[in-house]
């Protein structure tokens, strides 16, 4: 994590002239000048609960991926000023996104209701994943979240996988398909300053066999359960089985 000083205005013209896309290679280039930005992948929003700043979120390589687009992304978070485009704050992790067999497919920035004290909230970004075998589909998606501490911003919670499908079949009909979603909700205040996390998981899976010239799909009973997430004074620690891999 590095701080960085308000970037010059020269840089940006004012927000109140562009769209904040406009702005995307101006941060790219002043916070990452030796790396190569993957354009398309990148994501900015105005944050709806303090409309002076827009959020953004961008990915970057040491060398361009291959043209599977295989290879690993350092991930930029950042808060800038929506009149002027200086970066407020900001947070690089280094290859933070891997895309092999299972494809980086896409970013988002998450802005619901993520108020984990009576100043702090939380944004999240979104990460989401696309395997490419067809007779062993996946689909997923990770959840992170930040918040702005000053002059800082500091990731409180990594690659929670609020989605996960995955399946297996003859590539015709037979086969299982299963699943999950976690739901995150704000709980009560926790011993560290921040409130804790409740995830909702559920979990749905269906069984796919020939029944004559048909498929028939048999669904499972859904199987639910309910986890805690205390902040430890830096970070929520997200258990191995619910982060991704």
């Amino acid at each position: 994590m590095r701080k960085l000083a308000a970037l010059p205005l020269l840089i940006f013209p004012l927000f109140a002239f562009a769209d904040c896309t406009e702005q995307l290679q101006g941060w790219a280039k002043a916070l990452h000048p030796a790396l190569v930005f993957d354009s398309e992948h990148a994501v900015c929003k105005i944050n709806p609960a303090d409309p002076k700043q827009v959020l953004a979120a961008l990915t970057f390589t040491d060398t361009a991926p291959d043209e599977y687009g295989e290879g690993d992304y350092g991930l930029e978070v950042l808060v800038a000023d929506a009149a002027t485009g200086d970066v407020i704050a900001h947070h690089y992790q280094s290859a933070a996104i891997s895309s092999d067999a299972i494809r980086f497919e896409s970013l988002a920035l998450d802005t619901a209701r993520y108020q984990l004290a009576p100043k702090t909230r939380a944004f999240g970004v979104r990460v989401s994943y696309e395997g490419a075998s067809r007779v062993n589909p996946y689909g997923g998606t990770s959840l992170s979240l930040y918040v702005l501490d000053g002059s800082v911003l500091r990731r409180v919670m990594d690659k929670l996988m609020v989605n996960d499908s995955t399946g297996e079949w003859d590539g015709n009909c037979a086969g299982d398909f299963s699943d999950t979603t976690r739901t995150l909700s704000i709980g009560d205040m926790g011993k560290k300053g921040l409130a804790n996390l409740v995830i909702d998981e559920k979990v749905t899976a269906s069984h796919d066999q020939p029944k004559g010239d048909d498929c028939e799909s048999i669904d499972k009973k859904p199987a639910t359960a309910k986890f805690t997430l205390d902040y430890d004074g830096r970070q929520y620690g997200v258990p191995k089985g619910l982060t991704f891999q």
